[in-house]
């Protein structure tokens, strides 16, 4: 399940506290810096579109995060996705995903989702599972050779 990330969410994230009742994953969901990356990034967001970010809940324990990577385009949002190294392998990813999909189904403002992968064949399989296709691939500054997914959900 997917449950809006506040920046409250994300403060207690970075300092290592559980946030609301949850309980933590043996291992962090992501390291700090991604963490305040994804933070800031959502409080940049925020203002003219949300949510911008989710933490991925399973029996109540916080398993991931999957968020909005940039202010949207149009119709047309992009996200990324990850899961705790201890809680991977597991379905978590393409629930979240699924979940995720369900929302923008149900949203006006969002018309497609995007998103993009490294050679990676787990999360290949979390877009094609829930029916991301392969549109390009390109280079990305940071990550260097990326697969792009997109689905339409208007």
């Amino acid at each position: 399940m997917i449950v809006e990330a506040t920046a409250e969410d994300f403060e207690a994230m970075i300092s290592g506290i559980p946030p609301r009742d949850l309980r933590l994953s043996e291992d962090a969901v992501a390291p700090t810096a991604v963490l305040e990356m994804l933070g800031d990034l959502a409080q940049t967001i925020r203002p003219t579109f949300a949510p911008a970010a989710w933490m991925v809940v399973e029996r109540g324990e916080l398993v991931g995060l999957c968020s909005l990577v940039r202010p949207p385009v149009g119709d047309e949002i992009h996200i990324g996705y990850g899961i705790a190294p201890s809680c991977q392998d597991r379905g978590y990813a393409a629930r979240a995903v699924a979940d995720l999909l369900v929302w923008a189904r149900r949203d006006p403002r969002v018309g497609a989702v995007t998103a993009t992968s490294i050679d990676n064949p787990a999360s290949r399989r979390v877009l094609e599972r829930n029916g991301f296709v392969q549109t390009s691939e390109r280079i990305d500054e940071e990550d260097g050779p990326v697969i792009c997914w997109r689905i339409a959900t208007a």
